[in-house]
């Protein structure tokens, strides 16, 4: 396989799969689509691939269909190294000569932005299917990657009736680096300092690039560290949620989308509260809701007791951050006011934001570590409600183990995460009448691990409980 070059920090996963893509394409027809939002890495990547092969790398860029020929045109024979014997007139002719040169060079072609042009020319998924299917028939050769970073177009190129589906041989989501990586690409070590940062840019690559490596320094630093960098507008960060929301092709009323972001960043997070919070029906916001979540810009996350009910949650952290505590202040910021606001928002970060942030640490921690004596099928958070008390309790992190049919559901771990408060027999008590009520409602609970999850630390009673784990951010982040 192709070594991954030095320069490329972590991505092996998604290194071994584009190699093994390109060297099968040297021998057969491989189709391959790579998505994934915006500055994640993927032109890296993809430009890393095609100049350790000797490839053909476009970007496309917004233009009209004559101009996006006209540009494609040139590449293309630059990279042939042959005279431009003339511009092409369709998509039809270029995409012909493309798939040609595929098969003569036996190199991968990849085309960067795909809904730029796919966008000014619909007829272009089509093409490019009819000429994959011409080279399967000849038994020619073809490796080609088509790329971009409008999720809903990306997502529609192989779904339901689509002229591509089912002639890919590749779908890879280049995603945000998990949160301890994200630590060791931006060269954290201390857990608090960890989270608190990656509760504002999240796992982002190009956000260190942006702020020019600009890294707190500790935690006595940090609140210096948002003032001079992500609430500095002179920095790329400071217009970067909103660039975001606007990129998105699906996206058309910015206002509206913003507000419904907004209500979940304030915890109005059911389809009624978002609709409650932006003036509208319940039954007219499910579009707005379906292209954010097309577009990775909101999640949907069942009640694991009950999954006809679901939370939706916002899936960038920097937009979360926006909507808490800049929007709300935009012009004071616009205007250079950025420490008066971060003092006013503080309270804000700590509740709505590291709050909520911590607990889907945790919930990350209990999915991909197995920690609780067996591994895990399904994690997440559910409300019960207690009969008794006329009560709701709330888990934030539980863990089933795999399902198996006709046997009761197994839970390996009830837990309570809490970023701020130190956790103490109160929070034990919560959890272990969670843990009866599961019980009558006939759960597998034998063996279930209680979990306290803290990062501001445990009473020492809490540690002689032998039914309980106590899990503090050092275990997080190991």
């Amino acid at each position: 396989m192709i070594p991954k070059p030095d320069r490329i920090f972590a991505r092996e996963f998604e290194w071994r799969h584009l190699a093994s893509f390109a060297a099968r394409g040297a021998e057969s027809v491989q189709f391959g689509v790579v998505s994934g939002r915006r500055r994640q890495g993927k032109t890296f990547l993809l430009e890393a691939l095609t100049r350790e092969l000797d490839g053909f790398y476009f970007s496309a860029t917004e233009a009209t269909e004559a101009e996006a020929l006209n540009m494609f045109s040139t590449a293309l024979w630059n990279y042939t190294g042959r005279p431009v014997p003339t511009r092409f007139a369709s998509w039809d002719e270029a995409i012909t000569q493309m798939f040609a040169i595929a098969d003569e060079s036996g190199r991968p072609i990849v085309i960067d932005e795909f809904p730029y042009l796919s966008k000014v020319s619909p007829a272009l998924p089509s093409i490019v299917q009819r000429e994959i299917d011409r080279v399967i028939s000849r038994g020619g050769r073809l490796s080609l990657l088509l790329c971009g970073s409008a999720m809903s177009v990306m997502g529609g190129l192989l779904s339901g009736d689509a002229p591509l589906r089912g002639r890919a041989t590749l779908e890879l989501i280049v995603r945000p680096f998990d949160y301890p990586l994200a630590a060791r690409y931006w060269k954290l070590s201390d857990p608090v300092l960890s989270a608190r940062v990656h509760a504002v840019v999240g796992g982002t690559p190009a956000y260190l690039r942006f702020l020019n490596e600009d890294v707190p320094t500790s935690s006595e630093d940090f609140d210096d560290w948002v003032v001079r960098t992500v609430l500095d507008p002179g920095t790329p960060l400071f217009r970067e949620a909103r660039y975001l929301l606007e990129e998105e092709t699906d996206i058309r009323d910015t206002a509206l989308y913003h507000s419904v972001l907004a209500s979940v960043a304030a915890g109005n997070n059911t389809r009624g509260g978002i609709a409650s919070y932006i003036g509208r029906k319940a039954t007219d916001i499910g579009h707005h809701l379906n292209v954010l979540e097309d577009s990775c810009l909101l999640r949907r996350e069942p009640d694991v007791f009950h999954p006809g009910r679901s939370v939706y949650r916002i899936a960038e952290p920097l937009i979360n951050f926006y909507q808490v505590v800049m929007r709300p202040r935009w012009g004071l910021l616009e205007s250079g006011r950025a420490r008066p606001v971060w003092a006013d928002a503080k309270a804000r970060f700590q509740s709505q934001i590291m709050g909520p942030h911590f607990e889907e640490l945790c919930r990350h921690f209990a999915l991909v570590e197995p920690v609780f004596g067996g591994l895990p099928g399904e994690v997440g958070a559910g409300t019960l409600t207690d009969p008794v008390k006329k009560a709701q309790v709330q888990v934030d992190v539980v863990v089933f183990a795999p399902a198996i049919p006709g046997e009761p559901r197994k839970v390996l771990s009830l837990g309570e995460a809490k970023w701020g408060d130190v956790m103490g027999k109160r929070h034990v008590e919560k959890l272990r009448r969670a843990k009866e009520l599961l019980t009558q409602k006939g759960y597998d609970t034998r063996n279930t691990v209680l979990a306290c999850y803290s990062a501001a630390g445990f009473e020492p009673t809490l540690r002689a409980e032998g039914d309980v784990r106590t899990i503090g951010l050092s275990d997080i982040y190991v």
